[in-house]
């Protein structure tokens, strides 16, 4: 079997502990994957609380690291050489089905129901509703960054007002046009569907509809009007920093991993807000976004199934998600962590919850990026070669809609 080397591993012997099932006086042995080398002091911490919260067993627990967005195509090279208790990224779960390498919840499933948000348990369940991961964040999405000192709430409701204020300004308001993640937004937030297909592999997109309430062209109009604005840049994530820093970008759309920097440089005009609405002829449409989650999963091969589940399912509680937090910044998906004060008193994790019901899972074939990263490039440059806009569409809906092969 492919053997899988992990850095930064560490071994923690317990004593305490009652896992569910125990055979006379085993110590289960226990091997956890954590998705970065900043997440090991908060998994030490959780192995300490582990150990308090159960004081009748020994047990004999190893903590490495793995990168969740990684994690799928490591732990499918030899599922039963992988750790018993992992983190993953949530559009890893169907891979990881398909191969066999998620237990299903069932003696927790209900508490892990009441205890989370409704979006993180549709992220950690099966296309038979069956749940197959425990949730552990609920942070993985996008937003409105802007600095109140030149942009108000009411600025920050509309793209056309945050457009208007920048403008007048001389600032730009930045968005990743060129990136099909964010490309997502504006389409279905009008309405329109893209998402994978039951076959589990290509996609099923309508961007090019002519007979929805919102049409794709008229999408793809107001896109254009929006990329042409003086108060416009299309700006990724190091773009968007360096925008912030410098001063010539004063609002933005990214995600949680900038908070810091965004927090540094505005101080207290910091904001964060949901996604903005924007014109499509006489309407305004409110944007949409993908929403992404972090999940344990509990390997179906582990020696010690029980012992596994206990620690899963701790690790992803009320205070073991506070405490990551507290040291990560990471927004919990447990609902009463959540509602906690110092949690909500952190903008970028507020904008979070208030952008969840405009949100979706992110469930995408492949084929869908680089057909939404071409589209997007064209919109980010004006639409350069004046093509029709009803050819545009229909030409990104091919390559979105495309065999998995081809």
């Amino acid at each position: 079997m492919k053997k899988i080397l992990l850095s930064g591993l560490l071994l923690v012997l317990l004593t305490g502990c009652t896992p569910r099932t125990t055979e006379g006086n085993t110590v289960p042995h226990l091997r956890v994957w954590v998705g970065d080398n900043a997440d090991v002091a908060w998994m030490e911490q959780v192995v300490r609380d582990f150990r308090a919260a159960n004081p009748n067993q020994a047990y004999e627990i190893q903590i490495g690291v793995q990168n969740e967005g990684d994690a799928a195509r490591v732990i499918l090279a030899d599922v039963e050489s992988a750790a018993d208790v992992f983190t993953f990224a949530d559009d890893q779960l169907p891979d990881l089905l398909l191969g066999g390498a998620l237990m299903p919840l069932q003696e927790d499933a209900a508490d892990v129901l009441n205890r989370n948000t409704p979006e993180s348990v549709s992220a950690a369940s099966g296309p038979d509703g069956q749940l197959y991961a425990y949730p552990a964040t609920a942070d993985n999405g996008y937003f409105l960054f802007y600095n109140r000192s030149l942009i108000t709430p009411e600025d920050a409701g509309s793209f056309e007002g945050l457009l208007a204020r920048a403008a007048q300004n001389g600032r730009r308001i930045a968005f990743p046009m060129a990136n099909g993640w964010y490309l997502y937004s504006f389409f279905r937030g009008a309405g329109l569907e893209m998402r994978l297909s039951d076959d589990g592999v290509t996609n099923l997109c309508t961007w090019n509809a002519t007979d929805a309430p919102i049409s794709g062209a008229e999408v793809l109009s107001a896109l254009l009007d929006i990329a042409r604005h003086p108060g416009f840049v299309s700006a990724d994530s190091d773009a968007f920093v360096a925008g912030i820093k410098d001063g010539s970008i004063i609002a933005g759309v990214s995600g949680t991993w900038n908070a810091a920097v965004a927090a540094q440089v505005w101080g207290e005009d910091y904001a964060a807000a949901k996604l903005p609405t924007f014109r499509v002829g006489e309407r305004d449409v409110q944007m949409a976004s993908f929403s992404g989650f972090k999940l344990v999963g509990v390997n179906p091969y582990s020696r010690n199934a029980g012992a596994a589940l206990d620690l899963a399912n701790f690790m992803t509680g009320y205070e073991a998600q506070l405490d990551r937090f507290r040291l990560r910044r990471q927004g919990p998906s447990n609902v009463a962590a959540l509602a906690s004060a110092e949690v909500q008193t952190e903008p970028a994790i507020a904008a979070i919850s208030a952008q969840a019901p405009y949100a979706d899972v992110q469930r995408v074939g492949s084929k869908y990026w680089d057909a939404a990263a071409s589209l997007g490039k064209i919109i980010a440059s004006g639409n350069p070669e004046q093509l029709p806009l009803q050819t545009l569409l229909d030409n990104a809906v091919a390559g979105i809609t495309a065999p998995a092969g081809q």
